[in-house]
């Protein structure tokens, strides 16, 4: 039988997972009898820890949300799983000295057969780009400003912000996404309550904030699905209509559905909307599709794909006559 010390910790482990623990299970765990198991629970109680009694079928004990903060207990490996995040997360812009400084406290705190791991897979790990896919560097993240977006959307709050400095915007929010090291919320704007998409980078929130309202869910209830059709029509810094010579089915058989939306013109040609944070990613990103194109907008566009012309002809080797 344990200790007194050390199974009131392994119950408080137990309790940290957001369940109810019938008293017989937590006996089984510990390996004591269930009467003992109440008076752990009473203990803990006595050192204002918050455990709630479910009464009935199915009831038995749970780790309230009010009262004395307990330790955080991990087990071997969520420990490791948590220090693996934070090294991948470093490289986050934004966060990085924060998740450092976390990783550093988490460490510190380990038992040292832990820490030799831990302290090895850092030591053998190199932490690569997080985002190779444009020439623009990623938004940094705000912690602060995703923290009171997701508190608005929990009390279901609007908020009120301006959105790329020039829109002033009411809003209703419903959900966080993210995507491609950016964040999105989804809102209905109050006013034309139609559903929108904004960048969280593009925010600034104003105090004081909205009114309460009475959630309405999107329908269909697919945010993420959302997120990834309206960041095709507003949410690049650059947005473009590609003009291609072939079947919407057949531009839709070549690209991530992420990159854009395709739009039926005929049964041999059909609009592929789709934008970056580039010209050069959407250039990229059309020139990929691997079909006869024509860009019509947005005119800086058009002048970068003649550019890109000219330099791709000047790169070929000069034709021989043939014998």
């Amino acid at each position: 039988m344990r200790e007194t010390s050390g199974r009131l910790l392994a119950l408080l482990g137990l309790l940290q997972t957001p369940r109810t623990w019938p008293a017989a299970e937590l006996a089984t765990r510990l390996g004591v009898g269930e009467r003992t198991v109440r008076k752990d629970v009473e203990r803990l109680r006595d050192l204002d820890y918050p455990l709630d009694t479910i009464r009935g079928p199915g009831g038995g004990y749970r780790l309230g949300d009010h009262g004395r903060l307990p330790p955080l207990l991990l087990d071997d490996e969520e420990a490791v799983a948590i220090a693996v995040g934070l090294q991948a997360v470093t490289a986050v812009r934004g966060i990085e000295e924060s998740s450092a400084l976390a990783l550093a406290k988490l460490e510190h705190v380990l038992p040292s057969r832990l820490r030799r791991r831990v302290r090895a897979l850092h030591d053998s790990t190199s932490t690569g780009p997080a985002n190779t896919g444009t020439n623009v560097a990623d938004p940094p993240v705000d912690p602060g400003l995703l923290t009171e977006l997701a508190v608005a959307v929990r009390a279901a709050v609007g908020i009120r912000f301006a959105y790329r400095d020039d829109e002033h915007v009411e809003a209703e929010p419903y959900r966080l996404v993210s995507w491609q090291q950016r964040w999105y919320v989804v809102a209905r704007e109050r006013r034309t309550r139609e559903w929108r998409a904004y960048r969280a980078d593009w925010m600034r929130l104003q105090v004081p904030g909205g009114a309460r309202f009475r959630p309405d869910p999107l329908p269909g209830g697919d945010y993420t699905a959302f997120v990834l059709r309206e960041v095709a029509f507003t949410g690049w810094s650059v947005h473009a209509r590609i003009e291609v010579d072939a079947s919407a089915e057949e531009v839709l058989a070549r690209i991530n559905p992420t990159v854009g939306v395709v739009e039926t013109v005929d049964e041999h040609h059909s609009v592929l909307v789709t934008g970056g944070d580039s010209l050069e990613v959407v250039a990229v990103w059309i020139g990929m599709l691997g079909l006869d194109f024509h860009v019509a907008e947005p005119p800086e566009l058009v002048e970068h794909v003649r550019a890109l012309a000219v330099r791709y002809a000047g790169a070929l080797p000069a034709r021989t006559p043939s014998s």
